[in-house]
């Protein structure tokens, strides 16, 4: 059921390197560096653990990058991983992948929707916490307030952008990522420069901080280092994000591994400097205290910037998150695209616009689900059923670079995994830990995420039913 549009009406290539790598970056750099380091503080109480989590999670993802950079290279075909699985392992596992794409990686997009709002909110002065009417759905209370009508609102018009040609896509991306570079990069280097620090914090713990919403089965040992990578995965998340787009990548045998290898390392080290500077000027405990409504970046920001930090981060923030929700939009819908090139989702999702050459459907549908995500869950529940379950096909993605050494042994491969195999069995190693360690310590969050997947089974059976007739 391969390729069942002509190729007349695929995409085109319309991304180079410095697009690929914007990408790279900026679907990794969103809100969850800014956000998460409270929790992770409060997961393994001290800096030297936190920092110690931070380059477990860069190097985790750079050996996923480095092996998925193989895959893309020989295989550059939009819907990345959900071709991977495809060719790999057959039409089922990759469909489920593509099924977790649309319902809970939806999940994503209404996450940094609903990020964008809070920074807003913020910016305002709390103005958009204003309540608009509450809804009885199924004996649950569904509230709706301001802060919701205005991340359904940017959803929208990221929307609106997606849908113009690819290239626009790629050059809004790059403009944005190198902001976030010079942001991250100034929040550093003002802490440093302008803040009264104190090294002597890395010998603290945080142990004693408020630690509010922390639950404490996650605090301490490895099943806190667990969840503080989880934490740290999350600020991560967004690696694979080329790949998503091989088939409109220019060059894509030499551009995807470069900018894959090169994106990931960047931010990994913008996200150590950071947070070398939230400890250099915050104690852990005061790390650990922040409110959930506020970020470690702002309280870090106001000890050289004053009464003005919270409005200037939550607008740095804004800008931010605007330019991962912009890109998760653009990745998600190709998902959507290459299933239902196969006839694993609705026809028409496939369709290609003659003028912009981008699927113009699956990028509406995409953001339409998310903006109905918007007013269902908690940011936590939300983030932890969705990295949990993302993971699992990861894993899977990673373990196809074996299989396709087996089974195409003489395939044109233009770039080969660095270290293999041992960085992907390092990967899939502490990929396997990290999950089982999550389904003890969080077990009824892993299970909704494995209870989406599964849910995808019968909507599969059933079009392979019909495609059958």
């Amino acid at each position: 059921m391969h390729e069942k549009m002509p190729a007349k009406n695929d995409v085109v290539r319309g991304l180079g390197f410095i697009a690929a790598a914007a990408i790279v970056v900026g679907s990794m750099v969103g809100q969850g560096v800014f956000l998460k380091t409270r929790v992770m503080t409060c997961n393994v109480e001290t800096p030297a653990s936190v920092i110690a989590v931070w380059i477990v999670g860069g190097l985790l993802t750079l050996a996923g990058a480095l092996t998925l950079a193989e895959l893309a290279a020989m295989i550059p075909k939009s819907g990345g991983i959900y071709v991977f699985l495809r060719d790999a392992y057959g039409s089922k596992v990759g469909f489920l992948y593509g099924w977790m794409n649309v319902v809970i990686g939806c999940a994503g997009v209404t996450i940094q929707g609903a990020a964008f709002a809070i920074f807003l909110n913020v910016m305002t002065g709390g103005m958009l916490s204003t309540e608009i009417f509450a809804l009885n759905l199924a004996g649950q209370k569904v509230v709706v307030n301001v802060v919701q009508v205005v991340a359904v609102a940017v959803i929208g018009a990221v929307m609106l952008l997606n849908c113009a040609a690819v290239s626009l896509g790629g050059r809004v991306a790059t403009v944005i990522s190198t902001f976030k570079i010079a942001l991250i990069a100034a929040l550093g280097a003002g802490a440093f420069a302008l803040a009264s620090g104190d090294w002597s914090n890395f010998a603290l713990s945080g142990a004693g901080g408020a630690c509010e919403g922390v639950a404490q089965g996650a605090r301490g040992g490895f099943a806190g280092f667990g969840a503080a990578l989880l934490g740290a995965l999350l600020a991560y998340n967004g690696w694979q994000a080329i790949v998503m787009l091989a088939g409109e990548v220019k060059n894509p045998q030499r551009n995807i591994p470069l900018a894959l290898s090169g994106g990931v390392l960047l931010v990994m080290a913008l996200y150590i400097f950071v947070n070398v500077a939230y400890f250099y000027v915050l104690t852990p405990v005061e790390v650990a205290s922040v409110s959930p409504n506020s970020s470690v970046a702002t309280a870090t920001a106001a000890k050289f910037l004053g009464n003005a930090a919270a409005k200037i981060m939550a607008a740095s923030l804004l800008i931010s998150v605007l330019g991962a929700l912009q890109i998760n939009n653009m990745l998600l819908s190709r998902s959507m695209y290459a299933l239902s090139r196969d006839g694993l989702l609705f026809d028409a999702l496939g369709e290609v616009s003659k003028k912009t050459h981008v699927p113009l459907k699956a990028v509406v549908v995409q953001a339409l689900s998310s903006m109905i995500l918007v007013f269902f869950g908690s940011y936590d529940v939300l983030t932890d059923y969705y990295i949990f379950a993302l993971w699992i096909f990861y894993a899977l993605a990673v373990s196809a670079v074996f299989v396709f050494r087996r089974k195409q042994p003489n395939a044109d491969r233009p770039y080969r995994t660095f270290g293999y195999p041992l960085v992907p069995i390092l990967f899939l190693i502490v990929t396997a830990w990290l999950l089982i360690n999550t389904l003890l310590t969080s077990p009824i969050r892993s299970m909704i995420g494995l209870g989406l997947i599964a849910l995808g089974l019968p909507f599969y059976w059933y079009r392979q039913k019909n495609a059958a007739i």
